[in-house]
């Protein structure tokens, strides 16, 4: 492919993407074919495990489709992304067709519309008509006591690491990087209706909610984390990770990306990289690939190239899966850095495969964003 091609191409995506975004904010009530459509889909895809009522624990401990818990105002990506990406080490498959599943993110949107509609939610707004939208905010519990509390009240159903057994697996790194913390301390607050998942919101003490949240949170990078990954942005002089290792020796497709694999491997062989997320700022705080300096895509390229070394490999992720990310290399290309390479499958297909992720800082978040 033509280098001016795929400039072309990156583009319309970056666009894409921009639409998918507001997408999330903005979603309309579909139409009649379109809900046809999406129940023909939930019927071929779905019920078998969730239910033909999407009534749950058909199989597999497929959780209901049908609760209010799950399905409000502000929860539509992260809908879309247990769909797209699907749930490691659980019978959920990734359904998205470049994760090998048979739907386009189209028809996964698709589907979730179908299922606010079938409860009468609209995924844009609360009951006032306030925007629905989560914000990112950390809930700052005691582990430890979240810890205590888990054991006591969550393993007999979640599994005692949090893998799962009658109750979903809640260290699964797909979904934590992807759930706001609010989605968790509210799920543990009001339960699941119409599932055994009960509420505890008059049980526990707000202290021990907030402590479980924190706890479960903690579990983001894997079942054998103890305490949550948190940490600033990387300073330019931390930039380089492996700074004394050797060039990784990846293997480019189409002149820039490379596999989730590939960069598995560099990164355990401990090989000097910089890795570039290029995603806005507040999703590096929710969660990425540890090292990752966040870059996003609309950044003034030429403030920021003299922090950026030219002789060290330089990859960049996004999350759409590689839209942004391959606009933000070829910006540092036509800079002329030469040793630059694409993540392929962006961080939701990372962790997807089970490759770890951590967590950043809600503070400086909220600093930077006033």
């Amino acid at each position: 492919m033509k280098l001016w091609l795929r400039m072309v191409g990156a583009a319309l995506c970056v666009l894409t993407s921009a639409l998918v975004t507001a997408s999330a904010q903005t979603s309309s009530p579909l139409s009649e074919r379109d809900a046809a459509r999406a129940a023909e889909d939930y019927e071929r895809y779905c019920a078998l495990c969730h239910g033909p009522e999407r009534e749950g624990y058909a199989n597999d401990h497929a959780p209901s489709l049908k609760s209010g818990t799950l399905l409000f105002p502000g929860n539509r990506l992260f809908l879309f992304r247990s769909i797209a990406y699907g749930r490691p080490d659980t019978a959920m498959a990734a359904y998205r067709e470049e994760s090998g599943g048979p739907m386009s993110n189209r028809e996964i949107f698709r589907m979730v519309d179908w299922l606010y509609a079938q409860e009468g939610v609209d995924p844009r707004y609360d009951e006032d008509g306030n925007d629905g939208q989560l914000p990112y905010i950390r809930i700052e519990g005691d582990v430890d006591l979240g810890r205590q509390v888990y054991a006591r009240e969550c393993a007999s159903c979640h599994g005692a690491s949090g893998e799962g057994g009658t109750g979903t697996a809640l260290s699964n790194p797909v979904m934590l990087i992807f759930a706001s913390d609010l989605f968790l301390k509210r799920t543990i607050e009001e339960g699941r209706e119409n599932t055994p998942m009960l509420g505890f919101k008059d049980k526990l003490t707000p202290e021990e909610i907030d402590g479980v949240t924190a706890f479960l949170r903690s579990k983001a990078g894997g079942a054998d984390l103890e305490q949550p990954g948190d940490k600033n942005p990387p300073t330019p002089d931390e930039y380089v990770i492996n700074a004394d290792g050797a060039d990784p020796e990846f293997t480019l497709e189409d002149e820039i990306y490379i596999s989730s694999e590939q960069l598995n491997q560099a990164l355990e062989d401990k090989r000097r990289m910089v890795i570039l997320d290029t995603r806005a700022a507040s999703w590096w705080r929710m969660g990425h690939i540890e090292g990752a300096v966040p870059i996003p895509y609309y950044s003034d390229f030429d403030d920021i190239i003299d922090d950026l070394p030219r002789d060290v490999w330089i990859v960049g992720y996004c999350e759409c899966p590689r839209a942004l990310a391959a606009y933000t290399i070829r910006q540092l290309h036509d800079r002329g850095f030469e040793k630059t390479a694409v993540l392929w499958e962006g961080i939701q297909g990372w962790a997807g495969l089970g490759y770890p992720v951590i967590l950043g800082r809600a503070e400086e978040q909220e600093a930077e964003e006033e």
